[in-house]
């Protein structure tokens, strides 16, 4: 509880500048207008918008706005403001069997271009599986790039988990292998699986990848099998492109937003949802282990409309 309590806190804080970006505005709106008529959804319209949220996430929150004012007689504009945080929650909500691949036997890919903290994300997977008591082996099937495997095995040292490598240019199906058979033999429940961060050229990484799903065909079929996808909160609408792109060559389950703290951009967690309809599974805010949590968009939503002197958890 401590550490979600502590969680909460840095989740407000490195919500700052999302919050100064897009609530601010909301606030001004809600306070600024007498009466709520078109100019005022207009207003709103914008200011969502430009905090990232995307256009379809901000269309379906204001049309369920909308419909609430009208079925609840809403006069004033100021009420309006747990609504919209009520829809932005609903929107948001990920649901009970996001997180189904913690309570089977599973491969769980990660993707993601080199930059966005991919490999760091692993290793703080990987740490928190193990803090569960889970047994962990993690594939460093990144053989493209020169220090991957390194970073990786780092990081597998701090989580006390075991690593399957190949080296530089290996072939990353061939090291899947080896993994498969390592976490057959040492009964894992999860198989955690480093690959190739290249979209610049979709094809080859859509083939790569279609050999390594064919391994686990064949070689673990009884796995459960969960694919995430890492972005760079900071890059905003660009993050949303590299999700819609990794999709068509994946078959994408969930997201994993990093850099959460210090970014204007947090409302991308919200465009990504409604998008592509693929839930941000876990979200980062730092550098440790614990700065990696499961999402939870009530107390992502509380956090980002948090304001001083409101109880912590709202």
């Amino acid at each position: 509880m401590e550490e979600k309590k502590g969680f909460f806190r840095r989740l407000v804080s490195g919500l700052t500048k999302t919050r100064d970006n897009i609530v601010s505005g909301m606030d001004s709106i809600f306070h600024g207008f007498s009466k709520i008529d078109e100019e005022f959804y207009e207003e709103l319209e914008e200011t969502l918008i430009m905090g990232d949220l995307g256009v379809r996430a901000t269309q379906d929150i204001l049309d369920d706005l909308r419909e609430k004012v009208r079925a609840r007689h809403i006069k004033e504009p100021i009420e309006c403001r747990q609504l919209l945080i009520d829809s932005i929650k609903e929107q948001m909500d990920v649901g009970e069997t996001a997180y189904e691949f913690e309570n089977r036997t599973s491969v769980v890919f990660v993707i993601g271009v080199n930059g966005v903290g991919k490999t760091t994300t692993i290793g703080k997977l990987a740490g928190k599986m193990r803090g569960q008591g889970k047994r962990v082996v993690l594939a460093a099937a990144d053989t493209f790039r020169a220090a991957a495997g390194e970073q990786l095995k780092a990081w597998a040292d701090r989580a006390g988990v075991d690593m399957i490598g190949g080296q530089e240019g290996a072939d990353p199906a061939a090291v899947v292998y080896d993994a498969v058979a390592a976490a057959k033999a040492r009964r894992a429940d999860v198989l955690l699986c480093d690959t190739a961060g290249r979209l610049h050229n979709k094809k080859n990484l859509m083939e790569e990848l279609k050999k390594i799903n064919r391994v686990i065909d064949r070689e673990y079929p009884e796995a459960f099998r969960e694919t995430l996808v890492v972005l760079d909160a900071t890059t905003g609408q660009n993050a949303l492109a590299q999700a819609k792109e990794f999709n068509e060559v994946a078959d994408i389950t969930g997201v994993i937003l990093t850099k959460m703290d210090g970014t204007a951009k947090g409302g991308i967690a919200v465009a990504i949802q409604a998008e592509l309809g693929i839930p941000v599974k876990y979200i980062g805010v730092g550098e440790t282990i614990d700065d990696l949590q499961k999402f939870n968009s009530e107390e992502f939503v509380n956090a980002l409309f948090y304001r001083e002197g409101e109880q912590e958890e709202a």
